[in-house]
């Protein structure tokens, strides 16, 4: 069993953030792997237990799609996911976190976990791990940075909320 985890402070309010997030055609401007991401189950209004299908690039030219079960969501607060194994035991977890600070920043948290136990890709769970570790913190401050290059998208929502005041340099990051 694999568990990442990564988080940095966002310049931008947890309300226009997650509206960001739950913008799932514009994904594809931040997150380079990911091709499309397909709603196949809404969920309530909130989203818990929404069903989505999201399409990416993999090496060689090839694509993948990871089939992912949303719940434990708490609007503009966070969210976890299941993604979804044809095998069993191989469902991988996550969460995504937003903390709104001071300032209208946000610290962004995010974790995944993950254990594959079908031959071969047990046997480089390490180095494809790795590279989606890389790819997804990636995604994230890019997801940051469209938002600063976007000052136009969604300026009506704001955080209601501000509390804490870790400075906008605070990253962490770690695989175990």
């Amino acid at each position: 069993m694999r568990e990442h985890r990564y988080s940095f402070v966002m310049p931008h309010p947890a309300a226009r953030v997650w509206a960001l997030f739950q913008d799932y055609d514009r994904w594809t401007d931040y997150a380079p792997m990911v091709k499309r991401v397909e709603v196949l189950w809404p969920g309530d209004e909130h989203h818990n237990g929404r069903l989505r299908r999201v399409i990416y690039q993999m090496p060689f030219g090839r694509e993948g799609a990871a089939l992912e079960l949303v719940t434990e969501v708490e609007p503009e607060r966070g969210y976890t996911y299941t993604m979804i194994s044809r095998e069993p035991g191989n469902d991988q977890t996550g969460t995504v976190g937003l903390e709104p600070l001071d300032g209208g920043r946000t610290r962004f948290s995010f974790e995944e976990r993950y254990h594959l136990t079908k031959a071969p890709y047990r046997w480089f769970e390490g180095p494809i791990y790795r590279f989606i570790n890389r790819q997804n913190e990636a995604s994230m401050r890019a997801a940051s940075q469209w938002l600063t290059d976007h000052p136009e998208y969604r300026p009506d929502v704001t955080s209601t909320s501000a509390s804490g005041s870790a400075p906008a340099s605070d990253r962490t990051a770690g695989v175990s």
